[in-house]
């Protein structure tokens, strides 16, 4: 995912850049959003946290680095035996492995995870129904295994958070995926609105595609009125965050690029966690 626009500040968090680890420095990179979001994570559990995206951020890259479902799945393998127990000396794989180990990430959480990106490397997603699966078990796993590390009382309650946040992360990244020839927009809606690869990499976005934008986003909000108001711990609320963007992407009628964050979706993030609600 690119950079986005936004800087968050020091002062959100004491893991400020100057004192910010190597794990934390790699997810800023590549997912500045959920960067942000667990910068309000407890001190003592924040660099799990940056372990877990991180390691959902390896997962996306398996099929982004290659067209061959194949080869992604050989990656995705990979990671899988590093859940499992295998010792591997990599930037994101050790600390995963260590969280794991202490018991502040739930084995079975991060393969669901890994199942879930099994299904989008092997091609299409075939189905709105299979679509939705897919986010629940993938982007809502994510939310759900943070949620556990960060003591939630009812983990569950952040899946379909983290599935909304999938579906605005997913319509967020339409531009960017079309330019590598890939889409992970339900194939039956594509078919049914004639979206061919060329289509969706027009600009402006042709009118089929935004109609299928909608009806999608309209999808992810469904999550988020299934999921009401959430009040956590204020220990737990940075599992809950991701959600606050979310609904402000999925309001909005425009295709807005991955890179596009303003000041404003960095002030609502704040807002939610001193209240410790989304």
């Amino acid at each position: 995912m690119p950079r986005s626009s936004y800087d968050p500040s020091p002062g959100a968090s004491s893991a400020g850049h100057a004192a910010l680890s190597p794990l934390g420095a790699l997810l800023r990179r590549r997912d500045p959003d959920r960067f942000f979001t667990a910068l309000f994570a407890p001190p003592a559990r924040r660099e799990a946290l940056f372990a877990l995206y991180a390691f959902d951020t390896e997962l996306a890259r398996a099929g982004a680095v290659t067209r061959e479902p194949t080869i992604a799945l050989i990656r995705l393998a990979w990671w899988r035996e590093v859940v499992e127990g295998a010792a591997r000396a990599h930037e994101v794989a050790t600390p995963l492995a260590a969280a794991v180990s202490a018991g502040l990430l739930d084995r079975a959480d991060l393969l669901a995870v890994i199942a879930a990106r099994e299904i989008e490397a092997e091609g299409d997603i075939p189905t709105l129904a299979d679509w939705r699966a897919w986010l629940e078990s993938g982007a809502g796993g994510i939310a759900v295994a943070a949620g556990r590390l960060l003591g939630a009382p009812a983990p569950e309650v952040l899946r379909p958070l983290g599935a909304a946040w999938g579906a605005a992360r997913v319509l967020r990244a339409i531009p960017a995926l079309a330019r590598q020839g890939r889409s992970l927009l339900p194939a039956d809606l594509q078919t049914a609105h004639g979206l061919t690869a060329d289509v969706l990499a027009r600009t402006p976005p042709a009118p089929a595609l935004l109609a299928v934008h909608r009806a999608l986003a309209a999808e992810g909000r469904r999550w988020l009125v299934d999921a009401g108001r959430v009040r956590l711990p204020r220990a737990a609320i940075a599992a809950a965050l991701p959600a606050v963007l979310a609904r402000r992407d999925l309001g909005r009628e425009a295709i807005v690029p991955a890179e596009a964050r303003g000041l404003g979706d960095q002030l609502a993030v704040m807002l939610a966690a001193a209240r410790a609600r989304v």
